[in-house]
């Protein structure tokens, strides 16, 4: 939102008179502020202030700070300098940033492309507007809190069908109505779901991103495996409408991207009615405010996965990690858990099929939220080095920094273009086919696009100095970018594990002739 501008000019020398502290106005993109009773709460201190009183301050200020700031202090400006215009644009609540590769091309002026239509325009504005008004702001503050996030976004999401959109297209949307109806359930496709995906990323709240993690990567599991009809139905409704939470639990500490090495046991009872589940989980995210886990068990002939409701005999403790606790991952105990049979997804012995299954929507959804986030990095890099003045001209002018910016955008947009033609197949693979066909290609993007954010993050840190490593002011999305950004090289199977499998795939497929 742009600052308030009153209706009143005023001249450069009449701004100029207002040159003491005790009477203190200064000029920033041709607008007039009264700083006088500013001074004091000036978070730089009152002195900086006097510096620049009754002058013109634009380079001063855009040296020091991110032009949003001016919004917080509207109600400063008294006036624009007389006979002039504001230069910087503001781009209002879901606009596309006007910064050269801050969006993706499709979205750019003058260009076209094959994947989206109107209906991928309209989804993508009011799912920019939901997320600014309402993610946004709780997550930067949860971010900074370690707060989970709160029963009244769950349920704003849950009203607009965003939850039920994290899952994909599918049978759940239809007959619903999408956000502002931008597009219906039965119409929405992997490129909808991509742009949500991308636009949830946009938040710059790695542990806040996490939160309704589980519902993308393990409700799905329930939906698609769930042998119980009644249970599949009754699970799926209760964690749409959010009045229930689940997550995925497969992660332990002796069992990390090797999944074979899980010691979690689930033994059958002599009747053979139920599963006694006992082990340990860890880094399990949104665990702590589960009501469901899917939990990936050692059983007798191979390894299964069960759906277990949080009751009796299981113990969640938080687990402190480099983002924030918003993220809620968890350390999880089960003591003899006792779980009817019914619980079972898939079939037992055979849970790698659901477990491998799931995790290329999951591997997919990391990539496209990495890439998102290194985009607002590249956005970052071109805002600062355009306005940053050293050694008396911007630093966009030296070589090097448009080198770093050149192998920052190269790196961006062909990581974007690789993931939209894997969403394609998407688009026209069935669940199982892409289980069969996609495992590869997407474990191979998904590690590109997590050296991407590496590289990043490196050259970011490098272009924005010291500012790259302090928490506030205009470095603050690249310290937190360069904080965070592991963590996607990590989850989901680390970069060398699903670089390997996407290799040993494409080895099984070479043709005969070639051996």
């Amino acid at each position: 939102m742009a600052p308030v501008t009153p209706n009143t000019t005023h001249s450069r020398a009449a701004v100029a008179t207002h040159n003491s502290p005790e009477d203190l106005w200064t000029i920033i993109d041709h607008r007039v502020y009264d700083l006088t009773d500013f001074a004091d709460a000036h978070p730089g201190g009152s002195v900086v202030l006097a510096q620049i009183a009754g002058t013109d301050a634009t380079e001063a200020f855009y040296n020091l700070h991110r032009h949003e700031v001016l919004s917080q202090f509207g109600e400063l400006c008294v006036g624009t300098v007389e006979g002039e215009t504001p230069e910087v644009v503001d781009v209002e609540v879901g606009g596309v940033s006007t910064v050269p590769y801050a969006e993706p091309m499709w979205l750019r002026p003058a260009f076209h492309s094959p994947y989206y239509g109107e209906s991928h325009g309209a989804l993508r504005r009011q799912a920019r507007g939901f997320v600014e008004r309402w993610v946004k702001p709780e997550a930067q503050a949860a971010e900074a809190s370690g707060k989970f996030i709160s029963q009244e976004l769950i349920d704003r999401m849950a009203e607009t069908n965003v939850l039920a959109m994290r899952l994909g297209p599918g049978k759940h949307l239809h007959g619903k109505k999408l956000l502002d109806g931008g597009v219906e359930g039965d119409k929405f496709d992997y490129f909808h779901d991509l742009i949500l995906t991308q636009e949830m990323a946009r938040i710059n709240a790695r542990g806040f991103q996490g939160n309704m993690a589980g519902l993308v990567i393990a409700l799905t599991a329930v939906k698609e495996w769930a042998r119980d009809k009644e249970l599949r139905d009754r699970v799926t409704e209760e964690c749409l409408t959010g009045r229930k939470k689940i997550c995925l639990a497969i992660t332990e500490a002796f069992a990390g991207s090797d999944v074979s090495g899980i010691r979690t046991t689930a033994k059958k009872t002599p009747d053979g009615k139920h599963y006694i589940i006992s082990g340990t989980k860890k880094w399990i995210t949104n665990g702590m405010f589960s009501d469901y886990f899917v939990v990936g068990c050692r059983t007798e002939k191979g390894f299964s996965v069960i759906l277990v409701e949080k009751g009796e005999g299981i113990d969640t403790k938080l687990i402190k990690t480099s983002y924030s606790t918003a993220a809620a991952t968890t350390f999880i105990e089960f003591d003899n858990v006792k779980v009817p049979v019914n619980h079972l997804l898939g079939e037992e012995h055979k849970g790698f099929k659901v477990i491998v299954s799931n995790f290329n929507h999951e591997r997919w959804g990391m990539a496209a939220a990495a890439l998102r986030f290194s985009r607002t990095i590249v956005e970052e890099c071109l805002k600062w080095s355009n306005q940053r003045i050293v050694f008396g001209k911007k630093l966009s002018a030296q070589p090097v920094i448009r080198q770093k910016l050149a192998k920052l955008i190269s790196l961006v947009e062909s990581g974007q273009a690789w993931l939209e033609q894997i969403t394609e197949q998407m688009c026209h693979m069935s669940y199982e086919e892409q289980a069969r066909h996609l495992g590869g290609p997407i474990s191979l993007l998904k590690a590109f696009a997590t050296r991407t954010t590496h590289e990043c993050a490196d050259e970011a840190v490098n272009i924005f100095g010291g500012r790259g490593l302090t928490q506030s002011g205009m470095g603050k999305v690249v310290e937190h970018f360069a904080r965070t950004h592991k963590f996607d090289a990590i989850l989901g199977g680390t970069e060398e594990i699903l670089a390997d499998l996407g290799v040993r795939q494409a080895l099984k497929e070479m043709p005969k002739a070639m051996l």
